[in-house]
């Protein structure tokens, strides 16, 4: 039984889809114009594990994350490099898979974008017109949002003392000044299209309605998104949708909290902002979804080169593991008749299995459940050895792997290198140092240190071995 925190009732209930066997989660992708940064991470990473354990648990799910490629930003990134919007959108899309897949992240089963959407947005508007929930002045369209009643009760906010924030825009033709944009008139030079309003484009928190709606139905289960957007695109997403349809729009609410640098918020005019991009010339980005799953998904983590430095660290513990048994396995072990696990191990399995569900049931603790993993580390290192049965080196095997994929860890494929490539690196590396570049040099003593192999310099020559 799947406990989580609901964001809506702000405490945990018990996970119930709206559908036996179901589930539809709707996830906030990224906005197109740069690379995404560590802060965006944590979501993309979160959001996958959820998806991964909730297909674990038995569950047919459809999991959607957008693409907004319509906004100022792209806009105005387009305008300093000379490109068409579209140009910007496309390429950091393709940017994002690259750092999604390093991170080990599932490709979503649809990735809506605004700008194929567009017929959705207006017939989302127009209907929130005819409700009488927005209304449009000179060519610009905004959501009363005083007549939605329920406005402000995923955040907590008293409409009364809600003041127009930096997300709100101010302007004299609006009926109130909380009310929000939910179509912008056209501006000269800028991307357009034809509406019932006029010519414009979407403002922010009508896509995630409209794509929702269109690709996963008038309610969803699972919301999900970073803390800093429950307020205004979460909150405005709920008056938009459930005004639309009367229904409730999404059951349960999940927000992952901050990732800080240093201690310190992270931010541009600190220095301290890092893209993933920039993190993956210094860390396997392996190392950093690790890191990120170390902490519970609603606590603030703290970002530092040492602590991914040591989330690597154990990740490799996890691999010198499955690699202990992948080489026995290759030695030939003596085999039962079936080839079944025993049930002495298969008991101790189990254990580690339940105590890693156990975890995840409880509001996706992935901190606990990583918990687990190494403690069936420590199992197989104890227990699994040469003198096991063939059987219990793939009951072992075959549960380390199921656990680990579930949480998208330890997934990699680390080939070993052979005797004779080590020799040819090492070959390379002397000459390197004849010729006195050292930079070369150390990179080969890098390389091999992080294929498991520790090179020592003694009056014979190089020696080497594997750690």
């Amino acid at each position: 039984m799947i406990e989580l925190y609901n964001s809506l009732t702000s405490q945990k209930e018990t996970f119930v889809p709206l559908k036996e066997g179901e589930v539809k989660i709707y996830a906030c992708g990224p906005t197109v114009y740069n690379y995404f940064h560590i802060g965006n991470a944590r979501p993309f990473i979160f959001f996958d594990v959820v998806r991964r354990y909730l297909k674990y648990a038995g569950y047919q799910v459809t999991f959607i994350q957008n693409f907004t490629d319509v906004d100022d930003k792209i806009i105005k990134k387009a305008a300093e490099e000379g490109k068409e919007p579209a140009q910007i959108a496309e390429q950091y899309i393709q940017e994002y898979f690259i750092d999604a897949d390093a991170l080990g992240i599932e490709r979503a089963d649809s990735y809506p974008r605004v700008s194929e959407n567009m017929d959705a947005i207006i017939s989302l508007i127009q209907t929130l017109m005819d409700k009488g929930l927005a209304y449009e002045k000179d060519g610009n369209v905004y959501y009363r949002v005083r007549e939605f009643d329920d406005y402000g009760k995923l955040s907590k906010r008293d409409i009364e003392e809600l003041e127009a924030g930096a997300r709100i825009e101010i302007s004299e033709e609006k009926e109130d000044p909380l009310d929000f944009a939910l179509w912008k008139k056209k501006k000269d030079g800028e991307i357009y299209w034809d509406s019932p309003f006029g010519q414009g484009r979407p403002g922010w928190h009508i896509e995630c309605s409209a794509m929702a709606q269109k690709y996963l139905g008038d309610q969803i289960d699972i919301h999900g998104g970073g803390a800093d957007l429950i307020f205004p695109h979460h909150e405005n997403e709920i008056a938009q949708s459930e005004g639309a349809t009367g229904k409730q729009f999404a059951k349960y609410w999940m927000h992952n909290g901050y990732i800080n640098i240093n201690n310190e918020k992270m931010s541009k005019s600190l220095g301290n902002f890092f893209t993933v991009r920039d993190i993956a010339k210094e860390f396997d980005l392996e190392a950093v979804r690790f890191f990120v799953l170390n902490a519970h998904y609603r606590s603030p983590i703290n970002f530092s080169r040492e602590l991914v430095e040591s989330a690597s660290s154990s990740l490799q513990r996890i691999y010198n593991a499955k690699n202990h048994l992948d080489y026995l396995l290759s030695q030939g072990l003596q085999a039962d008749a079936s080839e079944e696990t025993s049930e002495e191990v298969l008991k101790q399995l189990q254990q580690y299995q339940a105590q890693f569900c156990a975890a995840m049931d409880n509001d996706f603790n992935t901190a606990d459940a990583i918990a687990a993993i190494f403690e069936l580390v420590r199992f197989i290192n104890i227990h699994i050895h040469e003198s096991s049965t063939r059987g219990d080196v793939l009951g072992a095997k075959t549960m380390l792997d199921e656990l680990t994929d579930v949480l998208g860890i330890a997934c990699q494929s680390k080939q070993e290198l052979l005797d004779e490539d080590i020799e040819k690196l090492i070959a390379m590396r002397q000459e390197a140092r004849k010729k006195k570049d050292f930079v070369l040099a150390d990179k080969i003593r890098d390389e091999l240190k992080e294929k498991g192999i520790l090179l020592e310099d003694t009056k014979e020559g190089v020696k080497w071995k594997k750690n």
